[in-house]
């Protein structure tokens, strides 16, 4: 059979979007890692699958698959291009829409001005929530990474990650100790890691080794974790923006217990048909 599909990227983090609600297909996770190589397939960051809600007081159902076929819990800039999917395909009216994702339901509004605001709702810091094997809670944590002691915060925005603070991004072992990092024994369920360098208090800059697809032109809930660490820290203040290498984010947080609050482009690229 031959389904149809959107390519998509938010801030160059790129999608293949698949409507299952109007469609029917079992899609499996060896289906990605096919569609999602560069080389000989269609090639993306993630692969996003829009599903009829199993939750009546939710809209849609929102999976996410990474390239190398592994099912995660959520992506930010996914989430984005998921909004402008649903309205464009005309598979909802609404500007406003409640997503249920493996990591929970999320809020996504369709501006105006083309842009989309994900309220990606609170953060997790407790480690059994991230998940990260630690004895208590604690605004930093010390990893020993092949006999390297590393300093890193840890927070799940509906997926883990990792967040340390770098004087130079453009020299930062993003490949090296991102890989390591995201494998790391403590956390079990592996982890995106963000290397953030903090320009003032409402600028700084973000690079992102997301687990299962490596480094990624921007990330979405990547850039909500670093700008809770960063708030919680009191390096910055909201509402902060964040330059990825793919372009710049909005991220607004008002404190613990509150939601984070993300802004920013989604963008069609294409049409296509892959066959099943």
């Amino acid at each position: 059979m031959l389904l149809r599909f959107t390519k998509m990227h938010g801030l160059g983090n790129d999608f293949m979007v698949i409507d299952l609600v109007s469609q029917h297909a079992h899609i499996q996770p060896k289906h990605a890692r096919q569609w999602g190589d560069r080389h000989t397939g269609i090639g993306f960051d993630q692969l996003l699958l829009v599903e009829p809600p199993q939750d009546p007081d939710v809209d849609f159902r929102y999976r996410i698959f990474n390239s190398d076929g592994s099912e995660v819990e959520q992506c930010g800039n996914g989430a984005r291009c998921f909004a402008r999917f649903v309205l464009d395909k005309r598979l909802t009216m609404k500007r406003r829409i409640r997503v249920e994702t493996k990591g929970g339901i999320i809020e996504l509004d369709l501006r105006p001005d083309g842009q989309v605001c994900v309220d990606m709702g609170p953060p997790r810091t407790l480690p059994e929530q991230i998940p990260f094997l630690a004895d208590q809670e604690a605004p930093s944590y010390t990893l020993d990474v092949d006999g390297q002691t590393v300093e890193l915060s840890a927070v799940s925005m509906g997926n883990p990650h990792a967040v340390l603070r770098v004087e130079d991004l453009d020299n930062a072992p993003v490949h090296g100790l991102g890989a390591k990092i995201e494998h790391h024994p403590r956390f079990p369920q592996r982890v995106n890691v963000g290397f953030l360098q903090v320009i003032d208090r409402q600028r700084a800059r973000l690079r992102v080794w997301e687990r299962g697809a490596g480094e990624t032109q921007a990330c979405g809930t990547g850039a909500c974790a670093a700008a809770v660490v960063a708030i919680s820290r009191g390096w910055m203040t909201s509402p902060v923006q964040l330059e990825l290498p793919g372009g710049r984010l909005s991220i607004e947080w008002a404190g613990p217990g509150q939601p984070v609050m993300m802004t920013g482009p989604a963008v069609r690229v294409y049409e296509g048909q892959v066959r099943l």
